[in-house]
């Protein structure tokens, strides 16, 4: 099974997808992608790491080529979540955009559903505002997001949306 599940910031995303994959046959990777840039973050990483710590998932920390993390077999994975990815392999240490980070991020999560039995992957919707409100890197991160959400939702099994913590079902 291959689920996406988009939505505004705070919608409920992280906490329905979190019950979603507890339901399913382990083991269960909970495979977290925010980038340990400052203090603030860190804080942030701790406080996620004590709050899942107790739901039997195996935690990796991968904020970069999450292609190369070692599944075993009949694997559950939750993604959480494709914007922190997509921001940390699309900009470089000087915010530089590379170019060819949409086609390795589409081929790191082909591998991901190749080596395991359940995706589930998290991500924000952000297309709803107008390009003209963004700077052009912020722009270009929203455009691929955009991009990237469109793909994974036309080849996954199930999308939802979460609206004030609601699962709408929009595919499968």
């Amino acid at each position: 099974m291959r689920v996406l599940l988009t939505g505004g910031s705070a919608c409920g995303k992280s906490t329905y997808a979190e019950q979603l994959v507890s339901a399913l046959p382990q083991p269960r990777y909970y495979l977290a992608t925010m980038r340990p840039y400052d203090a603030e973050s860190l804080v942030k990483i701790a406080r996620h790491q004590q709050m899942r710590r107790d739901k039997g998932f195996i935690s990796v920390e991968r904020d970069v080529d999450v292609a190369a993390v070692e599944l075993k077999p009949g694997a559950t994975v939750l993604l959480e979540c494709l914007c922190n990815l997509t921001a940390n392999e699309l900009f470089d240490e000087q915010c530089a955009v590379d170019a060819a980070a949409y086609e390795r991020i589409l081929a790191a999560l082909a591998s991901l559903e190749e080596r395991c039995d359940n995706l589930v992957v998290v991500t924000n919707d952000v297309g709803s505002g107008s390009p003209d409100a963004y700077n052009t890197s912020t722009r270009h991160y929203v455009e691929t997001l955009g991009r990237l959400n469109a793909a994974v939702a036309a080849r996954f099994d199930e999308v939802y949306e979460l609206v004030c913590g609601i699962p709408l079902r929009l595919k499968g």
